[in-house]
């Protein structure tokens, strides 16, 4: 039985049809179709039941999934117990934050790539939430506070941020000295997150308002130096703004608490030597520790 067959399979399954699956593996519609038919020849059964609308396991197919994973997982490991040291193979699939991605970690994932000739790396940077499980990722760069789930996290580096508003803004409707006050004002969000401010060691979290959203913190600095609200933003967005006078930091007395970047990675007893390798590289850039490396995050 081929393995590459069942690794298409198991990618279909998950993604739920065709077209998913073959971005995700970099490969055509047409290699797809031809492994899963030559999978199900093989086996004798129907493993999908194929729709203009995707393809949906069978009970054949449900069950067959759980054992081609367990098995694509073990290859995977042998595979990489018998490369040379520190030499990578494979596909290695990394979601990143848009507003700080191709400035902060594209030169490190390129720098991954060239220490590692075999390895294939597809990077999706956006600003939006993705479903590592769902869509296929082998992890993702998150930056800030991590929510509650199921994933698991590595903490690569520390990230500042501030609150900040124009000088016009300031002028025509005050400066909020305390989380209370906060609530008047017209705040710069993604969705509908909530700010996590410092009193002293307690950490208090407010639910602001505002009229102005967008998915990508590069956007929010230009609504913030249009004077349409008070955003709060990491350093690396807003300390060219602050130098030049164009934003002004508020809420100086209640400061938000030292946020991080992480790696994140689906749950499993062992993570991949790539996502590893990955980790240790984004480390040894982001930590602001004394060591002939890049700048940190707080840029």
């Amino acid at each position: 039985m081929d393995i590459e067959e069942l690794q298409t399979f198991v990618e279909v399954a998950d993604a739920g049809g065709v077209s998913s699956a073959a971005l995700r593996l970099g490969v055509s519609k047409s290699i797809v179709s031809r492994r899963l038919l030559r999978l199900e020849a093989e086996l004798g059964v129907q493993l999908l039941a194929r729709s203009t609308r995707g393809a949906a396991l069978t009970e054949a197919g449900a069950t067959f999934r759980d054992h081609a994973a367990r098995v694509c997982t073990e290859i995977n490991v042998a595979r990489e117990a018998i490369l040379p040291a520190g030499d990578l193979r494979g596909r290695l699939r990394v979601a990143v934050p848009f507003s700080l991605g191709p400035t902060h970690f594209a030169p490190m994932l390129a720098e991954m790539a060239r220490r590692h000739p075999g390895l294939h790396i597809q990077t999706c940077y956006s600003d939006r939430f993705v479903d590592l499980i769902a869509e296929g990722y082998d992890c993702a760069i998150r930056v800030g506070y991590l929510q509650d789930s199921n994933l698991i996290a590595r903490r690569i580096g520390p990230v500042h941020g501030k609150l900040v508003a124009s000088p016009a803004y300031v002028k025509a409707h005050g400066s909020p000295e305390t989380p209370e006050e906060l609530a008047g004002h017209q705040a710069l969000m993604q969705g509908t997150e909530a700010w996590q401010l410092t009193d002293g060691d307690k950490v208090i979290t407010v639910r602001p308002q505002g009229r102005f959203k967008a998915d990508n913190g590069t956007a929010l600095v230009a609504a913030a130096t249009a004077g349409l609200g008070i955003a709060y933003l990491p350093d690396w967005l807003t300390d060219e703004h602050v130098a030049s006078g164009a934003l002004v930091q508020v809420m100086t007395r209640h400061p938000p608490p030292q946020a991080g970047a992480y790696v994140v990675r689906p749950p499993g007893q062992h993570p991949a030597r790539k996502i590893r390798v990955l980790t240790e590289l984004l480390i040894e850039y982001c930590d602001p520790s004394p060591h002939p490396a890049p700048a940190p995050l707080r840029h």
